[in-house]
């Protein structure tokens, strides 16, 4: 796991910090043996949204992430000292401070800050250190903005430290090698204009894209080529532009990034995605097993050929998986052309129709899902054929396939599952996938979970 995988600090922030402060609250309450009151009970309420938006305000994780832990320290009790003097204007105000123990409000003002340093310190331990064995990440830089070499060095020098990114070199034109006054020690792998290439051929996952921001025109050139692939991209903007975009900078080895385009499952949002994945999907296997066994049945009677129908897609970073559908078609296509079921389509049996209106041919999927090559919301995998095709066709196509593929998906929901007959309809689809990848919370799954019950019960476009 990087430095990069920070959702787990945000996670606190966002969520944990708030019912840290309520449960430093309670057992000040319980220490003094207190009764607790309904009085008690709307300041819990007035402190969790108070917190929850101060501590949105405040940038806590930036600090930390570079190892300044002193001043990461100083902003959670600059927080906790405004969100106390919040707390006392409207105590003050609406006369509810004299509802409350001296002592517990006095308890609750020194216990909770340190709480909250303590919380955040080891949500980092295992943000940034969980594991001995953290994934090795292939990585290339693209240009030198740095003429004396120090980004250049100090990436690779990281990727050497930490053993998660393996520098394989740099791309640079050979005009600007001239001004490269440091030597570097990774090789030069060629011009700018071959970094797209080398990275489909290589499967690199991480690229680090160091050119001037005057030269707008040759990262957005870039930018656009590496829409292709499933590579995380990262922009690390020379000096002359680091102010002006301070609020939105990662940190990789210290050295200052702009995440462009990255999975949104890392740190705790990745192992509550998976533990969701797994809780449900057994809970749903086990649920309707009997129907599963009933339909194998019932494909096996309808028409010859195998009960599975096992098709390659493609899944996370792109490489190839093999999903599993109850057979609806009495052809099996899995080649270099793949046509879509149409409506009416004479490939598709009669009680495959019935499946494929109900979504019951999706059902094997489950076992994807417990395999770890799909979820259960995501993307919908196309056939490798269709995917060569429209990721020529539609400008970050392959983006989609920086999370699992999913058996239902936030584009499904929205009107766009079964046939897209037109480049328009994958159009739409690919956007409510990207828009699936910003907003991806817990609460959207089960909520795309819910609707997509709804939309199998009635007739839709699936044929």
């Amino acid at each position: 796991m990087t430095e990069n995988d920070i959702p787990l600090v945000s996670f606190f922030k966002r969520l944990l910090d708030p019912l840290i402060i309520l449960g430093s609250l309670y057992l000040s309450i319980l220490i003094q043996d207190e009764v607790f009151t309904g009085s008690y009970l709307v300041l819990m309420i007035i402190a969790f949204f108070v917190s929850s938006y101060i501590y949105e305000q405040i940038d806590l994780y930036r600090t930390l992430h570079v190892g300044k832990q002193h001043a990461y320290a100083v902003d959670i009790f600059l927080g906790w000292m405004i969100i106390i003097t919040i707390l006392a204007l409207i105590g003050q105000g609406t006369g509810l401070r004299y509802d409350f123990s001296d002592k517990v409000i006095a308890i609750w003002f020194a216990s909770a800050p340190v709480a909250l340093l303590l919380s955040r310190l080891t949500a980092y331990k295992l943000a940034f250190h969980f594991g001995k064995h953290p994934e090795v990440r292939s990585a290339v830089i693209v240009g030198t903005n740095d003429p004396e070499g120090g980004i250049l060095s100090r990436l690779a020098s990281q990727g050497k430290a930490s053993q998660t990114l393996d520098i394989r070199g740099f791309f640079e034109n050979p005009d600007e090698l001239a001004n490269l006054h440091a030597p570097f020690s990774s090789p030069h792998l060629g011009a700018i204009a071959e970094v797209s290439a080398y990275v489909q051929k290589h499967k690199i996952r991480t690229i680090f894209i160091c050119l001037p921001m005057t030269e707008q025109h040759k990262v957005l050139a870039l930018m656009e080529e590496l829409r292709d692939t499933t590579a995380s991209v990262y922009l690390v903007p020379d000096i002359y532009t680091h102010g002006f975009i301070q609020a939105r900078l990662d940190h990789v080895g210290g050295v200052p990034v702009i995440g462009i385009w990255e999975t949104p499952f890392t740190g705790l949002r990745g192992v509550v995605k998976r533990g969701s994945d797994i809780v449900l999907a057994l809970m749903i296997q086990l649920m309707l097993l009997p129907i599963m066994l009933v339909i194998a049945c019932g494909v096996k009677l309808s028409s010859p050929g195998k009960i599975i129908f096992a098709q390659r897609r493609y899944g996370l970073n792109g490489e190839e998986i093999v999903v599993y559908k109850f057979r609806s078609m009495t052809v099996a296509e899995d080649g270099d052309k793949v046509d879509q079921a149409k409506k009416n389509d004479v490939r598709v049996t009669r009680f495959g129709g019935f499946l494929r209106r109900t979504s019951l041919d999706e059902l094997p999927q489950f076992f994807n899902v417990l395999q770890g090559r799909m979820s259960i919301v995501g993307p919908r995998p196309h056939a490798v054929a269709h995917n060569e095709l429209y990721r020529k066709l539609i400008s970050g196509y392959m983006l989609r396939h920086k999370v699992k593929p999913g058996i239902t998906g936030w584009a499904q929901v929205n009107g766009y599952r079964g046939e897209t007959d037109t480049l328009d309809k994958m159009r739409s689809r690919i956007a409510y996938d990207l828009e699936y990848l910003r907003n991806w919370s817990l609460t959207l799954d089960l909520w795309i979970i819910v609707r997509t019950v709804k939309e199998v019960l009635k007739k839709d476009s699936a044929y």
